[in-house]
């Protein structure tokens, strides 16, 4: 019992060492007004659209990626420099870039605008992440409550994946086989979902899970 209780503190220590990298906006007017990512150094994610959100969406980022994001922080000095711009633009919304170095060092940065081209490039990374995740949040709901809407939200999702901006696109296995598998969905929704996994798959070697019963 005692082994047990130091293997999950080691375990919880471990985690709570993994630095990460959290992209903040809101922006009363959008939609949705306020999101939130969190990527640890091991690739994982988590996804918001509420600071109280209990239930994240999670995923993984393979390591080029989530490497390419801490490098970028690192040439930014892990935001500990200001990165709003100076003259002063359309609000575009408040963004925030936090570093947790994961010992107890947190360092962050609020803006509005920056001219510095790293800043430009980590935000794009992590607007393009944020519309995964939205883009998987609805293809998660059409397929549970509007299966008529399933090949409209399919089609979201090729169109990111086709310009190579699907971030993680692993997380989207299960659903696309729910969808490719179940005779409830239309025969087009069903053949795009199925085309989809398997250039998933065959892209980043996943190997195949077994199709996800209707809840």
């Amino acid at each position: 019992m005692k082994l047990g209780l130091l293997l999950v503190a080691c375990v919880v220590s471990v985690a709570a060492q993994v630095p990460s990298i959290t992209y903040t906006r809101e922006f009363h007017g959008s939609q949705p007004p306020y999101f939130s990512i969190k990527i640890a150094k091991s690739g994982d994610l988590t996804y918001k659209e509420s600071p109280t959100d209990n239930q994240p969406v999670t995923a993984h980022m393979n390591d080029a990626a989530a490497s390419a994001l801490f490098e970028m922080a690192e040439r930014l000095n892990e935001f500990r420099s200001p990165l709003e711009s100076g003259p002063k633009v359309a609000n575009t919304g408040k963004k925030t870039f936090r570093y947790d170095d994961g010992k107890g060092k947190v360092s962050e940065t609020t803006f509005n605008y920056s001219t510095d081209q790293t800043a430009q490039q980590l935000l794009e990374k992590f607007e393009r992440i944020g519309e995964t995740e939205r883009a998987y949040l609805d293809l998660e709901r059409t397929s549970k409550f509007d299966k008529l809407g399933v090949n409209d939200s399919l089609a979201e999702v090729e169109s990111l994946w086709l310009r190579k901006q699907l971030a993680a696109p692993s997380q989207f296995i299960p659903l696309l086989n729910r969808v490719a598998s179940h005779e409830s969905y239309m025969h087009l929704a069903r053949e795009r979902a199925a085309r989809l996994r398997d250039e998933i798959q065959a892209a980043g070697g996943i190997a195949k899970a077994a199709p996800v019963a209707d809840k």
